[in-house]
């Protein structure tokens, strides 16, 4: 997830047309951004959907003391609850959807980010609403698309941090160091000799501040590491060798397991045979 070049800043989409409204409650925004694109920080009064069209994504979401992390291809989205600060990063260039909602329509009970997998549907009717124009027609498409989000299957992806300022710092020190490399070690035994502190109390700080244990943790660490790859083409192999796994048929059952589908889905075929 560590980017060496530098990011490009972008401006925030703060248009006059741009907020929901009781009248037009769903409205959905296209944006072509380059590789390294960079919204910084913000938060917003409504509901949001995020996802891209073609490339990939990270997003980087802040409620209370945590921060957490999604690499997002093109066939899940984030869910962005009010008032949630977040930042986004292209990975590869990227067609951004954002589809903003209205508090009228939004789920009652939606106020933690969660990832939602993309239906074919779902896809096509955030198209639909790019061009839409007020109507019954447009008054349908709003209908169905909040309703398929609400529907739509949630998947655990996102690897939390500890909130830089208020967290711990020595759980967040050790968690910067697998998410440099992850491979390195696969043991928590093997990590703590590091940051001071004895297994047993990383353990609980990441059961108190993350809510997971930290095999659970490094699996979400290690996707998020695996989908940039996977997108820029590196065989199969060579992703499963820098994730730490000794063979692919392992790494693929993980992947399959935690994604729904094979790494060969998110695969850039074309790069990967040049």
């Amino acid at each position: 997830m560590k980017r060496n070049a530098p990011l490009t800043p972008v401006p925030f989409d703060d248009s006059v047309n741009r907020p929901p409204t009781l009248a037009r409650p769903v409205r959905s925004r296209a944006r072509s951004l380059a590789m390294d694109a960079h919204i910084a920080p913000h938060q917003h009064p409504w509901a949001q959907f995020t996802y891209c069209a073609s490339g990939l994504m990270q997003v980087t979401v802040t409620q209370g003391e945590v921060q957490t992390t999604y690499i997002v291809p093109p066939t899940r989205a984030v869910w962005i609850p009010p008032q949630v600060q977040h930042r986004v990063v292209v990975l590869e260039a990227a067609e951004l959807r954002t589809v903003d909602l209205d508090p009228s329509v939004t789920p009652a009970d939606w106020a933690e980010c969660r990832v939602l997998v993309v239906s074919k549907l779902l896809r096509e009717l955030v198209h639909a609403l790019e061009d839409s124009v007020p109507g019954a027609r447009d008054d349908a498409i709003m209908t169905l698309a909040v309703d398929e989000m609400a529907h739509a299957t949630t998947q655990a992806l996102g690897v939390p941090m500890p909130h830089p300022e208020h967290g711990d710092k020595r759980l967040r020190a050790l968690c910067e160091a697998v998410l440099r490399d992850p491979a390195e070690k696969s043991q928590l035994r093997d990590w703590v000799s590091h940051v001071g502190a004895s297994e047993r109390t990383v353990a609980r700080l990441f059961r108190d501040e993350l809510g997971t244990n930290f095999q659970q943790w490094r699996q979400q660490a290690i996707l998020a590491h695996a989908l940039p790859l996977l997108a820029r083409g590196m065989p199969i192999g060579q992703v499963a060798a820098a994730s730490g796994y000794a063979s692919d048929s392992a790494f693929s059952a993980m992947f399959k397991l935690a994604m729904g589908k094979a790494p060969s889905h998110f695969q850039n075929k074309t790069l990967s045979k040049t």
